[in-house]
């Protein structure tokens, strides 16, 4: 593992947005033994070194060449893109724009001769957007924002050029899978679903670090995780169960 993956891992452990506990579902409906809650980055020392990470990781790749401002889909995406551009300045020097949506049209102040559905402007016609997120489990968020940049872009007479997606950490499972009722079908593996949505939309997907390594890596150092509600050094029985569960519903 490099700096930047093994310092979100830390930190991913340290602010407990990485927990393991029994109960746990997806928002598709899928049961899950772990969860992660990037919420839980929730004071300025955390989501500081939550930027940090992603900045270096955007320069180390030299992504930072391709784009111009950082849009992150709202709520939580929101605090990474701002985290993000402010690390890029102090740390790097690079100044991007950086931009959210807002859940209703302002028509008002700025915004009174052509309502907006994005906050801060940084969108600016022709400008070259990456999206940036925390994890990848459906990609859903990643195509909302993507009709919304579009709408937006045909709504003030712009053209938007996305530059693809980062994300923090990449969950590694398929799509999940249903029936003709709509109902979850347990046990069956679906499709890919980075795949899928750089087959449909033409734009790369790039993560900071999977959870597999994540896991593997905070277990070798025996770094304390949030498991049923205490604190404790990963068991191997832990990431075997992990990498169980990924054998049904990983990629």
């Amino acid at each position: 593992m490099n700096t930047c993956q093994k310092e979100l891992a830390c930190l991913l452990a340290e602010s407990n947005a990485l927990f393991f506990d029994e109960g746990l579902s997806l928002k598709d409906g899928r049961p899950t033994p772990y969860f992660v809650n990037f919420g839980l980055f929730r004071t300025g020392r955390l989501i500081s070194l939550l930027g940090k990470i992603m900045a270096d990781f955007l320069v180390n790749t030299k992504t930072v060449d391709d784009f111009d401002a950082l849009v992150g889909p709202s709520y939580k995406g929101s605090a990474l893109a701002v985290a993000t551009a402010t690390a890029l300045w102090t740390a790097h020097q690079s100044e991007k724009g950086f931009d959210y949506d807002r859940k209703e049209l302002k028509s008002h102040g700025e915004a009174s001769r052509a309502s907006t559905s994005f906050v801060t402007g940084a969108l600016y016609d022709g400008a070259r957007v990456l999206i940036i997120d925390d994890v990848a489990t459906t990609m859903g968020t990643k195509f909302d924002i993507l009709g919304q940049l579009t709408a937006e872009a045909i709504h003030r007479g712009h053209s938007y050029f996305p530059a693809g997606v980062a994300l923090f950490l990449d969950r590694e499972q398929t799509t999940a899978v249903y029936d003709e009722n709509g109902l979850f079908i347990p046990n069956v593996k679906g499709q890919n679903t980075i795949r899928n949505f750089k087959v449909k939309t033409g734009l790369e997907v790039q993560t900071v670090v999977g959870i597999r390594e994540t896991v593997e890596y905070l277990y070798g150092e025996g770094i304390p995780v949030l498991q049923r509600g205490a604190k404790a050094p990963l068991s191997r029985d832990r990431v075997d169960e992990l990498m169980g569960y990924l054998d049904v519903y990983g990629q």
